[in-house]
């Protein structure tokens, strides 16, 4: 009995010294810093608003600073502290349920509508070089793509008919440089001359050339308008674009 009793004492004590070993080799988990996570979750935001921007969903190579530098200078001149007005939400809400869906007819990037608030401001005057209407088109160009310009008939000034003369022209450009960032950007600048850029520079990235000044922003421009008419709030702006359809009377004046 006794040697039996010594056994269990001594299974016992095994026991307890080992117990007491694994307690004191347990690492205690302590709580994440809260400031560490907090920190992360700015950073993650910053990353994503940072890689937001694009047209006609080409992204703006935003690890490349001086797109980066660009894209921020050209968002500052249009916030509402620069500009100073809302006549360009207006007129959105105005037209861009007519210019709509004939892109969309034509299988042009919805983002494409925000061109003519970069051309003429949704004015539709005539510049100092002659192009005229929303679109700005010159009259030779008007011409080839079907509108009728002269004898007192000037159809770049129709909404409808302009729009979608510029339609078959961009459509025409993508199809030369198979991008919608050059159809832009030769949209403004002419094909020639954006096709002589292109191999003078061996380069076919519209962010990454070398283009003369109004054509260098041009892209950039769009995208800007875009996102004050998408989040005018953001860019100072207080009046929203509610996309509402036009009135009956509205699209009368515009056929």
């Amino acid at each position: 009995m006794i040697k039996k009793h010594l056994i269990t004492c001594s299974v016992i004590l095994v026991l307890a010294i080992i117990f007491k070993l694994n307690i004191c080799s347990t690492t205690v988990l302590k709580p994440a810093n809260k400031s560490h996570r907090s920190s992360a979750v700015v950073s993650t935001k910053k990353t994503n608003e940072a890689n937001y921007y694009s047209f006609a969903n080409e992204a703006l190579p935003l690890n490349d600073e001086k797109v980066n530098r660009k894209m921020r200078h050209t968002l500052m001149r249009h916030n509402f502290r620069n500009v100073q007005s809302n006549i360009l939400h207006i007129k959105a809400e105005k037209l861009f349920p007519i210019i709509e869906p004939i892109l969309r007819l034509y299988g042009i990037p919805d983002d494409f509508k925000y061109m003519p608030l970069v051309e003429s401001g949704l004015e539709g005057g005539v510049s100092s070089k002659g192009a005229a209407g929303l679109w700005q088109f010159m009259p030779g160009t008007a011409r080839t793509y079907g509108l009728k310009v002269g004898k007192g008939i000037d159809e770049r000034m129709n909404i409808r008919k302009s729009t979608i003369a510029a339609c078959k022209y961009i459509k025409e450009l993508y199809g030369e440089f198979n991008s919608w960032t050059l159809a832009a950007a030769a949209y403004n600048n002419g094909e020639i001359k954006l096709e002589k850029a292109i191999n003078t520079q061996n380069e076919d990235n519209y962010f990454r050339m070398h283009l003369n000044r109004e054509t260098a922003v041009y892209v950039y421009n769009i995208i800007a308008m875009k996102e004050i008419i998408a989040k005018p709030a953001r860019y100072g702006y207080s009046k929203f674009y509610s996309n509402v359809p036009p009135t009956a009377t509205q699209l009368l004046a515009y056929n």
